[in-house]
């Protein structure tokens, strides 16, 4: 019996870290909050109200979305305003969508 090659997959770190940024992922609420974002730049109260939830559930997942790099913020007067960090997740997004469609 041959050996598999193990050169795709990466080293332990970095497999860890590629975990837990899918892990991300796996909450429907930050799942509703990127697919909003993909609409281009929100306010923490405009993705409240679009979501029909507290402010202060939105912001807890925001911040774990930015402390992912899922999502960038800037801050203008009293309101804090989000996008995606870039293209990759749109593409992650439209990935997942494209795969459950065709399983369905």
């Amino acid at each position: 019996m041959s050996k598999i090659e193990l050169e795709n997959i990466p080293p332990e770190e970095h497999i860890q870290e590629i975990a837990d940024f899918f892990k991300v992922f796996g909450d429907s609420t930050r799942l509703k909050i990127l697919f909003l974002l993909q609409n281009g730049e929100l306010s923490v109260l405009t993705i409240a109200h679009s979501l029909n939830m507290q402010q202060s559930t939105i912001s807890q997942q925001l911040k774990l979305l930015k402390v992912s790099r899922l999502v960038h913020s800037r801050k203008e007067g009293r309101s804090i305003y989000y996008r995606l960090n870039d293209d990759h997740i749109e593409r992650i997004l439209a990935l997942g969508v494209e795969h459950y469609e065709e399983l369905m």
